[in-house]
């Protein structure tokens, strides 16, 4: 596997890690974490034994968001992710890079500004008890806009809109957080790789068509109206049929035997 100076990017089964190791800044996001976050993301995705992708961070934070000492110190290092910015064409996330594979993120200690985009973006997230949620943009003379507007897909409005005009003065509980529906499921911190492990073992016992199916369909519906979205959910349900899997499900089930699945393969059309 590639080697990444501020990532840890590995395999446990069919399971892909991404992992933020920059934990001495919090895990913020310097202009070589952001060059590196796309290739890990699409690197994942290409791998043909990788069917789930778990994103966490190492020591004691999720993701801090930008690491707003190199802004002010080299601003022209990060010139290229303002450029992303202005024309809202981040790189970031799984999502961004029109990543199709089930992501968990396992979000440990804080979660803070941009860490927001990767609990906005995964298809599903899990919490250690001590994590917390806060997006200190206002209070650094900065807008909250992507990362927002990426939550209140999730969450009610007024608890998103509270975080971002409170900013750093407040933090959101992962038991709040859960009470949101932000996450699904809450574990003690030394628990929390070993239950995203679970869980992505869980899910990877699916189709991988299917499953990237599902998600384009479902993700799509947040594009759409009902009718719109509905039409496009139909496009993706009868593009699978006649595939393998289709035959192999039934198969399988009807013989009380584990399916034999094709491997997954990248979806390079769709965006959100």
């Amino acid at each position: 596997m590639t080697t990444y100076e501020t990532l840890v990017v590995k395999t446990r089964g069919q399971v892909g890690w991404l992992i933020f190791d920059r934990p001495t800044k919090a895990n913020a996001m310097d202009a070589t974490m952001l060059a590196e976050l796309e290739r890990a993301w699409l690197q994942l995705d290409a791998d043909p034994d990788v069917r789930v992708i778990v994103n966490t961070g190492n020591g004691p934070s999720f993701q801090t968001g930008l690491d707003v000492a190199q802004l002010s110190r080299e601003p022209d290092a990060l010139r290229e992710q303002s450029r992303r910015t202005k024309r809202a064409e981040l790189r970031l996330t799984a999502w961004h890079n029109h990543v199709w594979k089930p992501v968990i993120a396992a979000v440990n200690g804080t979660c803070a500004g941009g860490g927001l985009h990767f609990v906005a973006d995964a298809d599903i997230v899990i919490c250690a008890s001590d994590a917390t949620f806060l997006d200190p943009h206002v209070s650094v003379g900065q807008v909250t806009a992507f990362e927002g507007i990426g939550m209140v897909r999730k969450s009610p409005m007024e608890p998103i809109m509270r975080m971002a005009l409170v900013g750093r003065h407040e933090r959101m509980s992962a038991e709040r957080a859960f009470e949101l529906g932000i996450c699904s499921e809450i574990v003690e911190p030394d628990q929390l790789r070993d239950a995203a492990q679970r869980l992505a073992e869980k899910i990877a016992l699916n189709s991988p068509a299917a499953m990237a199916a599902t998600k384009r369909a479902l993700w799509g519906a947040l594009e759409h109206g009902l009718t719109d979205a509905c039409r496009a959910g139909a496009d993706e349900l009868v593009g699978m049929w006649g595939h393998p899997d289709q035959l192999e499900g039934p198969a399988s089930f009807a013989a009380k035997r584990a399916p034999e699945w094709l491997p997954p393969v990248r979806h390079e059309e769709g965006s959100r």
